[in-house]
């Protein structure tokens, strides 16, 4: 049976990360849907290979503002119950603590982690990540770990930039996906918005210098966690 990754996202940009491409060279059929725009997110079945929650401008606690976030809700916790794979990315790693019943949110130092940055793991994050590496962060959000969550890695900014629950749900708040191509985008993005002007966000100079630097290497650790969490399908 061919199998099917879903990919739930919040916007409408090119859908061209390290996923998508993870997919094409496995043969595994991304199956990209938005409920922001009224996709609905059907059942788990058999041919799921496992649900991946994208990072996204929404609060994971918005709700009664945002009624399609229910949807996603209703997708992780059919996700948890049936123990199909679910990794959920800077919003979705958010989403999946507030679920579990954790508080997400701004924090009070205010600080925005734009940029690439280092993130370190815990004692409980070695099998995941064996070293310090540099990855794409994007948001100003995070989250207290949910209960029963095992704390993977930190950075200077925020503690917590990865859990994992058991063996099957993984939340991460940096943005492995993303590519060159895609971090140049929110750059010219950012610039028109302003959030250079933000506290703990890295120059635009900064960014592009440590992303040229560590690029290769977030995506083989990518690659390699793809494999190991996903890898299983076809």
């Amino acid at each position: 049976m061919d199998k099917r990754l879903l990919c739930v996202r919040h916007g409408d940009g090119p859908i061209d990360d390290r996923i998508t491409t993870w997919c094409g060279a496995r043969n595994v059929r991304l199956d990209a849907r938005g409920p922001w725009q009224g996709d609905a997110l059907g059942e788990v079945t058999d041919d799921l290979a496992g649900v991946v929650i994208y990072g996204g401008i929404y609060n994971a606690y918005d709700t009664s503002l945002h009624p399609f976030l229910n949807e996603e809700y209703r997708m992780i916790d059919a996700a948890m119950k049936a123990d199909v794979p679910l990794l959920g990315i800077c919003q979705g790693a958010q989403m999946i603590a507030h679920h579990l019943g954790a508080w997400a949110g701004a924090p009070a130092h205010g600080n925005h982690e734009f940029g690439w940055y280092e993130v370190t793991p815990t004692d409980d994050g070695r099998d995941i990540f064996p070293q310090p590496l540099h990855f794409a962060q994007s948001h100003f959000h995070t989250f207290d770990l949910p209960g029963g969550a095992r704390h993977l890695a930190r950075s200077a900014l925020f503690e917590n930039q990865a859990f994992a629950i058991g063996a099957r749900v993984v939340g991460v708040q940096f943005h492995p996906e993303q590519t060159i191509a895609g971090f140049q985008r929110w750059q010219t993005r950012g610039e028109n918005s302003g959030r250079y002007s933000e506290p703990g966000v890295q120059t635009r100079d900064q960014q592009t210098a440590l992303m040229l630097e560590h690029d290769a290497a977030q995506g083989a650790w990518f690659s390699g966690f793809l494999e190991g969490f996903f890898g299983g399908a076809p």
